[in-house]
């Protein structure tokens, strides 16, 4: 949801992914770094975001994992990653615009909210169709999209809650060109296989025996997004001798999944799962500012980066996934400090390989990171592709 069309060619890249790889990737500088596509990891048995369960029973929910990680629980709470998708009765968003409303030709678009109910409207002067909403994605800093059902069917609205307007504008590609009947102009139905990846990135526990499985979704990206279903893993840490199916090789096994330990060009691929890989930008052919998103793939492009990548340069190395996204732009001169050399006349060491900027020491992101509008959904990101930037130059695909 709140994506471009060209973001969707991913899923069908899937189908000629493999005739790709075998033409390409042994070729490819990127194929040395260990990148993979996120189709591909999820072929495998070991846990990655996005992957499907057997059972939603192996999931125990953030209740329960707030009983031992007090601190790191409770913060998943008041972080945008927790808040990736919620049920309209609990969407801030539309509690605080009781009244949200576009006019676009005939058509007038409206989503009125009461009572904690939300109900989508869509009037073209002479007839009118309303469906009350039951999901809201996005934690609205940026925007917010709307699904309500239909004969049992998830549709996504056209428009969407855009934060820097204060109301309400088409959904990125989701706008009709030519004239089509109140319905069609209203939403468009979600495939099923688009239900699994958004659902997948948006919620935890939605992808149930390589089926969507939305009405058991936890709203939001809790703890088992990222670790993995917890109920082995609470077993283990409660009782002190375990069944031998559970112990495995070690008698207190931890059986949940810590992506703290993966190696540098794992760890990014795995927040590249919802973020974008290398591969995945590849095969879904994707250029300009469509490709401005996908951080992981952006900073792979980074000359420090180099061929295998390094752990001071991964997603979490500068974020931390429990935690609000730091704004004050002085705050990463450390990271970018731990591999670059300081003062003029310092040159490359083996544990700080980066010359010393010419520039400045402070607030590097702000030169070397620079932010682009993306005008469909009308917000600034910040380019993760780090470089040196020329004077007016252009966006670099």
């Amino acid at each position: 949801m709140l994506r471009t069309d060209s973001l969707r060619k991913y899923r069908s890249s899937v189908l000629v992914a493999p005739l790709i790889l075998l033409s390409s990737t042994l070729l490819s500088p990127v194929f040395l770094r260990g990148q993979k596509a996120t189709e591909d990891r999820l072929l495998l048995r070991d846990w990655w975001p996005r992957h499907s369960s057997p059972s939603r029973e192996e999931y125990i929910g953030p209740a329960e994992c707030l009983r031992c990680h007090k601190g790191k629980a409770a913060a998943q709470d008041s972080i945008p990653m927790g808040h990736t998708a919620s049920h309209v009765a609990d969407s801030q968003v539309l509690a605080s615009h009781a009244r949200l409303i576009l006019q676009d030709g005939r058509y007038t678009f409206q989503i009125i909210t009461a009572a904690g109910k939300s109900v989508y409207t869509i009037n073209d002067g002479a007839n009118s169709v309303s469906k009350p909403l039951v999901w809201a994605f996005g934690d609205g800093h940026i925007g917010q999209s709307y699904l309500f059902e239909h004969h049992g069917t998830l549709y996504e609205s056209r428009v969407s809650y855009f934060d820097k307007l204060g109301a309400l504008d088409f959904t990125p590609g989701r706008k009709l060109t030519e004239q089509k009947d109140l319905e069609s102009a209203m939403a468009r139905p979600v495939t099923d296989a688009e239900l699994v990846r958004c659902f997948g990135c948006h919620t935890t526990a939605s992808n149930i025996n390589e089926k969507f499985a939305g009405e058991k979704a936890i709203p939001g990206i809790t703890c088992e997004a990222c670790h993995g279903p917890g109920l082995q893993h609470a077993v283990a840490q409660g009782v002190e001798n375990l069944p031998p199916q559970l112990a495995g090789n070690e008698p207190r096994a931890d059986l949940i999944f810590d992506p703290g330990k993966l190696a540098p060009a794992d760890a990014v691929d795995f927040c590249g799962a919802c973020h974008g890989t290398w591969w995945d930008v590849k095969l879904a052919a994707l250029t300009g500012l469509a490709n401005l998103r996908a951080q992981p793939y952006r900073l792979e492009k980074s000359r420090c980066w180099g061929r295998t990548g390094d752990a001071r340069l991964t997603c979490v190395a500068c974020h931390d996934p429990h935690r609000p996204l730091v704004h004050d732009l002085a705050s990463y001169d450390k990271n970018c400090l731990s591999c670059h050399a300081t003062g003029s006349a310092a040159k490359p060491a083996p544990d700080h390989l980066g010359f010393a900027c010419k520039a400045a020491t402070k607030n590097c992101v702000s030169c070397h990171m620079p932010k682009y509008e993306e005008p469909s959904l009308h917000y600034a990101f910040r380019d993760h592709f780090i470089r040196v930037v020329q004077p007016d130059a252009p966006y670099p695909d």
